[in-house]
């Protein structure tokens, strides 16, 4: 992987600027799992896809970047599956992604957007956006003491007042999975966490922001009720268009109210 010229030089001068430094936010990384819901960001930002890949040529994820204001936007995609050419989605591909981009982008903030599954008994609708506060993952079950907490994997969102303050976004937990669908077994995992949405990447993504330091937040969208009446696959695919317009649009604002401020200013 090439760097970019104007980071740090090493991890630990990278560490000490992000804990220190009261600048303006100057990068953001996007991490978006479905071309669907990538390229209405790529068209509203006017972001170039990067031919000359600062990835491994042996990977298929794709990178969009460009200007806007005073920030430097990276969008990756995690690409389409070499053998099935569907979008790589999951925590798999999520983590690799979200582990190389921090490495040779080192942005001052990562965002991770996109669709997610909702529970009305939690009072989610679809086409709600919520602002996640928290992930965990569902389905890494180890009943042993403490590894179990491990498996669950509990990490914070980025606080961000003024920036829930200024839009309206809908607040709530995630959980994190590698399956569309819910098990049972899952389903009481779900509960256990307190999850208001549920989705393939978030906590992965999470995993990784906070074993570099770097502040993340989640801006999911729901296309599917988990505990509704219609089977997640067909709500899913019905409403996936339809939602990712709405996830642009509430993506769009939080790029909007970032330009100008410092991590602490959110």
């Amino acid at each position: 992987m090439t760097l970019p010229q104007d980071i740090p030089s090493s991890a630990e001068d990278y560490m000490d600027s992000q804990t220190h430094s009261n600048r303006p936010i100057s990068s953001i990384l996007i991490i978006i799992a479905m071309q669907t819901e990538a390229l209405p960001l790529v068209e509203k930002f006017q972001l170039s896809e990067d031919h000359n890949s600062v990835f491994p040529k042996e990977v298929p994820w794709v990178r969009y970047h460009g200007m806007y204001k005073d920030l430097q936007i990276n969008l990756i995609w995690p690409g389409k599956d070499s053998a099935l050419g569907v979008d790589s989605v999951g925590t798999i591909s999520a983590s690799l992604v979200t582990y190389a981009s921090i490495q040779a982008l080192q942005p001052d903030l990562i965002i991770n957007a996109g669709t997610a599954g909702g529970f009305k008994a939690k009072g989610a609708s679809i086409g709600d956006v919520f602002l996640v506060s928290e992930c965990a993952f569902h389905d890494r079950r180890i009943p042993i003491p403490v590894f179990d907490l491990y498996g669950v994997g509990l990490k914070q969102a980025l606080k961000t007042p003024n920036l829930l303050a200024g839009l309206d976004l809908k607040v709530g937990k995630l959980s994190t999975g590698d399956s569309l669908d819910m098990s049972v077994q899952d389903e009481a995992s779900i509960i256990a966490n307190d999850a208001t949405v549920k989705d393939m990447e978030g906590a992965a993504v999470a995993y990784v922001a906070d074993m570099f330091k770097v502040p993340a937040i989640f801006v999911k969208a729901v296309t599917d009720i988990v505990d509704g009446e219609k089977p997640t696959a067909e709500e899913f695919l019905q409403n996936l268009a339809t939602v990712s317009a709405a996830l642009d649009e509430a993506v769009t604002q939080v790029i909007h109210f970032i330009s100008g401020k410092c991590i602490h200013e959110l």
